[in-house]
């Protein structure tokens, strides 16, 4: 008898479950939340040196959510951080806080660059970002990205060496204030600038 009663909650606690994940105004929410769950434990991996790609070219014109033309050429010579997404998407959502956390960290070290990409409305980002909190730079492409981003899905993150080797390209949710990524953009900015 206790088997059987102790079985029924658990049917109910999965359908409870379920049918949460069908209501559209619970889906975002719980997606968001489990996949904060991973990007706890997640931290992303740094490419071995010989291993590592470097951008063929830093032609990529941007503008700002304020509409201010950013030229990627200005990055040069800088290390970068550049994070893909969209408000619509839980992944995204759910690293947020620790890449808004990362870029405090960093926002007053003119040799760190950080490049929110976001291919929506100008207003709905505005919205995000201010219902949020977020102060991070988010902007929009005016033309294409260099191709050795290849981005298919989102959210996508890489950070890049002064020199232009992508040294973390990790896709999906993602602990980004974790040491080992603040060890990894220190080490950068001690390296040597090569220059053209």
């Amino acid at each position: 008898m206790a088997k059987s009663k102790k079985g029924k909650i658990y049917n109910l606690i999965f359908i409870a479950i379920f049918a949460l994940i069908l209501i559209p105004q619970t889906r975002t929410p719980i997606q968001v939340f489990i996949n904060k769950g991973i990007a706890l434990v997640v931290k992303p991996s740094v490419i071995e040196t010989s291993e590592r790609k470097s951008i063929s070219s830093y032609d990529w014109e941007l503008k700002d959510i304020s509409g201010n033309d950013f030229d990627f050429n200005t990055t040069e010579g800088k290390v970068i951080v550049i994070n893909f997404w969209a408000t619509w998407c839980p992944p995204c959502i759910a690293e947020m806080s620790s890449l808004e956390a990362l870029y405090q960290n960093y926002k007053s070290n003119d040799n760190v660059v950080f490049l929110f990409i976001s291919s929506e409305e100008t207003a709905v980002l505005y919205e995000f970002l201010t219902h949020r909190d977020y102060s991070f730079p988010v902007f929009q492409s005016k033309s294409n990205y260099p191709k050795e981003f290849n981005v298919s899905a989102i959210p996508r993150t890489f950070i890049l060496d002064k020199n232009g080797a992508i040294v973390i390209d990790k896709s999906g949710a993602a602990d980004w204030n974790s040491e080992r990524v603040i060890t990894t953009i220190d080490k950068l900015l001690l390296e040597y600038y090569k220059g053209v």
